[in-house]
């Protein structure tokens, strides 16, 4: 890589889209595991 060649990073709004999209994904991980074992739960009873 020169030293002239411009930098790789990403734009600003792609570098956040990324971001955020990852966050959704956490949430929506934590919400389907949430959701299973209420479901267990409530299948025990």
């Amino acid at each position: 890589m020169l030293w002239s060649d411009p930098d790789d990073e990403s734009p600003k709004e792609l570098r956040e889209a990324q971001d955020m999209l990852r966050r959704l994904g956490v949430i929506m991980a934590v919400a389907v595991t949430a959701a299973m074992v209420v479901a267990a739960l409530v299948g025990l009873r």
